[in-house]
């Protein structure tokens, strides 16, 4: 056997995975179907602008840990995210808080905010919610529902909000101070440079092959590793032996613009489900950038299917059950490790891919 370990995927699990067992000795191949590394952290330079190319990624967590181990690898911006959202000829502020309360009823104090949610969830009378939409108005009320999660949600998912699981929103929290902060993380930030040149340090002095298939090369290559980390999807690896789990896929539309500043903010969101896209990302202001030009990026949803890329697992009931058979016959193979969003088919944070590929190598 000629490596190690050959690592399937050249995104964060598999990046941190290489650099963590190179520096033990290890040898390690690590390749990717697509044309760069960093999966979807993939930042692109156009017009000396970085482009988040599969999305808005912001990194943020609350492990003192996590964020000394990237900082290593990268030098972060002090970047604070703070979308706002767009409903027909309103703009509010995101999460929701007092300036999206006192926006939308003209209230100042939180009690008076408190009052007005109370109010409107006592009047429908919502005591064992069914689905995501009575789900979502016994928590905030019919407002906010309206106008910020219901046409927004059926965009994500591609369905109505009475079609889909009440679980899905356990809870929507609501802020009761003047904070724009989306994230309650100690740490957060933006590589400066990117996410790209971030993969880049962690993968230095170790082997990569881009555009290169894990099937067509474990065809000629049987035994080209002693083991096998696969950030793929779980349900592929075999072969979907007991049918395809479900995803959801995002396709992106982006140009770049005369002009300096398009939006005056890096995420906006669209909550009315008659503009087909959920939210435009100018990505300049990531890095408070001041060039000439800007780069934006409308964000759709689609249905995941063969050929795209699949981007969020959908954890409904119906495919937990099918993960946990997948989940069975991964732990019969002593010779492949399966991580990430797709190999352990669950939504992650960047900090906990981070934390769950250290948690991995420690356990070898």
């Amino acid at each position: 056997m000629t490596y190690d370990y050959l690592i399937v995927g050249a995104g964060l699990y598999g990046a941190v995975f290489a650099h963590e067992m190179a520096a033990r000795g290890k040898r390690c191949l690590v390749i990717d179907r697509r044309s760069h590394i960093a999966g979807n952290t993939y930042t692109e330079n156009v017009a000396g602008i970085n482009v988040h190319r599969y999305g808005a990624h912001i990194f943020h967590t609350s492990s003192r840990k996590i964020w000394e181990y990237v900082c290593r690898f990268a030098e972060f911006n002090n970047y604070v995210n703070s979308p706002i959202a767009v409903y027909g000829d309103e703009l509010y502020n995101l999460p929701f808080n007092m300036n999206t309360f006192s926006k939308m009823w003209g209230v100042r104090t939180p009690a008076e905010a408190k009052a007005k949610i109370a109010e409107q969830v006592a009047r429908l009378g919502i005591t064992n919610p069914k689905n995501l939409e009575e789900q979502a108005l016994s928590l905030v009320g019919t407002d906010v529902y309206i106008k910020l999660v219901k046409g927004y949600t059926e965009k994500q998912w591609g369905r109505d909000c009475r079609d889909l699981p009440a679980f899905i929103i356990r809870r929507l929290p609501c802020r009761f101070t003047y904070d724009n902060n989306y994230f309650n993380d100690r740490y957060q930030g933006i590589p400066v440079g990117g996410y790209t040149h971030m993969v880049e340090k962690m993968l230095e002095g170790v082997e990569v092959r881009l555009n290169t298939d894990y099937f067509a090369m474990i065809r000629e290559q049987p035994g080209i590793a002693q083991r096998t980390v696969f950030t793929g999807c779980i349900d592929e690896f075999f072969g979907h032996r007991f049918g395809a789990l479900q995803y959801r896929s995002l396709r992106f539309e982006t140009e770049e613009l005369p002009g300096e500043n398009y939006q005056g903010n890096a995420v906006v969101n669209f909550t009315s489900r008659d503009v087909p896209y959920t939210r435009i990302i100018e990505h300049k202001h990531f890095e408070f950038g001041n060039q000439p030009t800007t780069v934006i990026s409308r964000e759709y949803p689609a249905e995941w299917k063969p050929g795209l890329e699949p981007y969020y697992p959908v954890n409904d009931g119906k495919n937990s059950v099918l993960y946990t058979r997948y989940r069975a016959l991964a732990e019969q193979r002593g010779d492949v490790i399966f991580g990430g969003r797709l190999g352990q088919y669950r939504y992650y944070d960047m900090d906990q891919v981070i934390a769950t590929a250290l948690e991995d190598v420690a356990a070898l």
